[in-house]
């Protein structure tokens, strides 16, 4: 991949106006061509110096922001628009550099624009960049290869769209047990660190020995108030450690496993990734991807372990002549119906449309199964909290209500 290299540049605008700027190139030519084809006229155009501090600022995952689903999907979407409206294809590269929101994205499109004008393949350029995924990258190959490069990206746009969709879907159903536990956390951190150390004097004074719930909470009381640090520490600890530990192959297959088997969500996040498949691979085989690197990518991007091997399966069996089907009955991770359905769509030859089909059919599923979820949450999360504060409140008048039987007897 060619060096893209930052030029400040002065140009003068149709009504004769002077401007100012930086923009991205392999060369000083290559922005002055840009800039002429956005309709000004370069001034002049030179290379920018950046400092080494300037420098270490844009690595990437330290100082650029991150290019989410959501860019992609609107970048796929504007491509296709202004690919479809006569726009050469460097240009409407060149314009949606400039007009991007998320620098990092515009920066790779700059990129990616500099390798197409030396003559690289759109899909070639792409895949030089992380932020593309592999079933971008298939599909805009795909369209280049049939000519059909605009619906194409409307058809990328819209399979990122409902993966973006889907993922909010989960989020949704997430957040409210997760804002409890957080709240129970903080309530009790706070009545252990700041309300157990006024009762602490009193149980002193009493005498006698003390309810064991109550020993506890004073013990850990004064546990926290003496090595808070540590507790600081040992939830950025921990989530680095899991984090580490979930790279692992051997690891991360164990917590795909348990993930489609955990009680109340293993539901979810099974059609979560059974319509993660059927929708990838419907795209795929629908923009003109061969089936073999459709299965391959829908592997990769499924996000499951256990359904990516049962995948590597299927891709082992088509290469021998047989259908889809026939393999993925042999996994309990797809369900009956799901497989009678791809059955059906090799049968008919329309395979793609059944897939979409079953796509949506698991979409309205997520979002069934996300609103159960959230209304039988809800207590129960409330109960939760309810119990913890409630139960420490009790085990700090436990000492008080020994001393009134004491006054009665």
């Amino acid at each position: 991949m060619a060096d893209s290299l930052t030029f400040e540049y002065t140009v003068r605008d149709k009504t004769g106006q002077t401007k100012t700027g930086t923009m991205t190139g392999a060369t000083a030519k290559a922005v002055s061509d840009r800039l002429r084809e956005s309709g000004y006229a370069p001034l002049s155009v030179t290379e920018q110096k950046e400092s080494l501090g300037q420098k270490e600022l844009s690595i990437p995952g330290f100082g650029g922001k991150k290019v989410g689903l959501k860019d992609l999907a609107i970048f796929a979407r504007q491509f296709a628009t202004m690919i479809n409206s006569g726009l050469s294809l460097i240009r409407a590269l060149n314009i949606l550099a400039q007009q991007t929101e998320n620098p990092t994205l515009a920066d790779i499109i700059s990129e990616v624009r500099s390798e197409v004008e030396q003559g690289r393949p759109l899909s070639s350029a792409m895949a030089d960049h992380e932020a593309f995924p592999k079933l971008f990258i298939a599909m805009v190959k795909a369209g280049e290869t049939a000519g059909l490069l605009d619906s194409v990206l409307i058809r990328v746009a819209n399979t990122l769209e409902a993966d973006l969709a889907l993922r909010r879907k989960i989020k949704s159903a997430m957040t409210y047990p997760v804002i409890v536990l957080i709240m129970a956390v903080g309530l009790s951190s706070a009545m252990i660190i700041f309300i157990v150390p006024t009762f602490e004097g009193l149980f002193t004074s009493l005498g006698g020995e003390l309810p064991l719930p109550t020993q506890v909470l004073v013990t850990l009381s004064e546990l926290m108030r003496g090595f808070w640090y540590i507790l600081l520490l040992l939830p950025i600890v921990a989530w680095k450690s899991f984090e580490y530990a979930r790279k692992q192959p051997k690891v991360r297959f164990f917590l795909d496993q348990w993930k489609l088997k955990v009680p109340v969500f293993g539901s979810l996040f099974h059609k979560v990734a059974l319509s993660r498949f059927t929708r990838n691979l419907g795209s795929l085989l629908k923009a003109g991807v061969p089936i073999l690197q459709a299965l391959e990518i829908s592997s990769d991007t499924v996000n499951n372990g256990v359904m990516s091997n049962a995948i590597d399966d299927v891709i082992l069996a088509v290469k021998e002549g047989e259908s889809m089907a026939t393999p993925l009955s042999k996994h309990e991770v797809f369900p009956p119906m799901t497989v009678q359905m791809i059955s059906v769509g090799e049968e008919t030859g329309a395979i793609d449309e059944m897939l979409e089909k079953i796509s949506d059919f698991y979409d309205q599923e997520v979002e069934a199964t996300t609103e159960q979820l959230t209304a039988l949450l809800e207590p129960v999360m409330i109960a939760v909290l309810g119990g913890i504060v409630g139960g420490m409140v009790i085990a700090l008048y436990m000492p008080m209500f020994k001393i009134f039987d004491l006054v009665n007897q």
